[in-house]
C-alpha cells in the first residue's frame, strides 16, 4: 500500500508530553502510595472526598446493583467499606485517567477504556491466582498499560489516524503499524508518561515493555501485565471487531503454571466484576 510516512521528532513529542494536563493530585497520591500501606481508609477517603467527580463515580459504584444493600452508601468512607480500598484506588485511577485526555472522533475511547479495565482485572485476578502481594500494582498497570495510545491520538490525531489504517489495511499489530508511520509505538509513549507522572520504576517497566517483555526476567510485573493484555484480548470485552490476541511471550506464559480450572476462575472473575466497573465509570 501507499501512505505519506509522519514520523514524530522525540523532540516534538517530549513537548506534546509537557502539555498534557496534569492527572488529579488525588490520583497521583493514589499511585504513589501504593504498596505503603500505612494510610488508614479514613485518610484515603479524605483524599478522595476533595474531588467530587472521582468521589461521585465511586459512591455509583458502591450503590450499583452489583454491591447490592439495605441503605445507600452516602460517603466514601462508607464506599471503602463496602467496596474495599484496592477496588476504590483502581476506580479512582480509572475515573481520574479517562478525565485527562481530550476525545477525537477518530479514536474509539469506549473501547479503549473497556480494554484498559479487562486488562487491569484480568492483572489483578491472576496476580491473586498465583499468590502474589502486588495485586494493586498489577490492576493499575493493566489499567495504565496502553496509555500510550490515548496520548498519541490526543496529541497527534491525523497522524494516529493514519496509523490505525495502517494497521487494518496491512493487517499488522499496533505497535508495527504505530512504528512505520510514526517512528515509535504506544508502549514507548507510555513509558515516557509514567515517568513524568513520577510514578515507580516497576510501572514504567511494565508500561514501556509490555508488548515485549524481558521473558529471562522471570514473571515480574512487566511480565504479569503481558500475560493479563493477552487473556483481555481473547475474552473480547472491549467490543472492538479488529481486537486481535496478540501473541504470548510462551515462557512467561509457562511461569504462570495456570491449569484449565485457574484459567476458568481467572476469566470468571474478570467478567464477573467488569460491566459493573464500566457502568460506574462511563454512564
Amino acid at each position: 500500500m501507499t501512505t505519506t510516512l509522519l514520523p514524530i521528532a522525540r523532540a516534538e513529542l517530549l513537548a506534546a508530553l509537557r502539555d498534557l494536563p496534569p492527572l488529579p493530585s488525588v490520583v497521583l497520591e493514589l499511585v504513589e502510595s501504593l504498596g505503603h500501606e500505612e494510610l488508614s481508609a479514613g485518610q484515603y477517603a479524605a483524599k478522595i472526598s476533595r474531588d467530587q467527580a472521582l468521589a461521585a463515580k465511586t459512591l455509583r459504584l458502591a450503590n450499583s446493583s452489583f454491591y447490592g444493600r439495605g441503605r445507600q452508601v452516602r460517603s466514601v468512607a462508607e464506599a471503602i467499606g463496602v467496596l474495599g480500598l484496592r477496588t476504590v484506588r483502581g476506580v479512582v485511577t480509572a475515573a481520574g485517567l479517562a478525565g485527562s485526555f481530550r476525545r477525537h472522533a477518530a479514536f474509539d475511547h469506549d473501547s479503549f477504556w473497556r480494554h484498559s479495565i479487562s486488562s487491569a482485572l484480568c492483572a489483578q485476578a491472576l496476580a491473586g491466582e498465583l499468590g502474589r502481594n502486588d495485586a494493586d500494582l498489577a490492576f493499575t498497570v493493566g489499567l495504565l498499560h496502553d496509555i500510550g495510545r490515548m496520548a498519541l491520538a490526543s496529541a497527534f490525531a491525523p497522524a494516529y489516524a493514519a496509523a490505525e489504517r495502517w494497521r487494518r489495511d496491512t493487517d499488522c499489530t499496533a505497535c508495527e503499524a504505530e512504528r512505520a508511520v510514526l517512528g515509535l509505538d504506544h508502549a514507548e509513549v507510555g513509558g515516557l508518561i509514567a515517568r513524568q507522572w513520577n510514578f515507580a520504576p516497576a510501572i514504567v517497566d511494565a508500561i514501556r515493555e509490555h508488548h515485549a517483555p524481558p521473558a529471562e526476567a522471570g514473571l515480574t510485573l512487566t511480565g504479569l501485565a503481558h500475560v493479563a493484555d493477552g487473556i483481555a484480548h481473547a475474552l473480547g470485552l472491549a467490543g472492538d471487531a479488529d481486537e486481535a490476541v496478540p501473541t504470548l511471550v510462551l515462557p512467561l506464559w509457562a511461569a504462570c503454571g495456570l491449569d484449565d480450572a485457574a484459567c476458568m476462575r481467572l476469566f470468571a472473575q474478570t467478567e464477573h466484576q467488569f460491566q459493573t466497573l464500566c457502568d460506574a465509570l462511563f454512564p
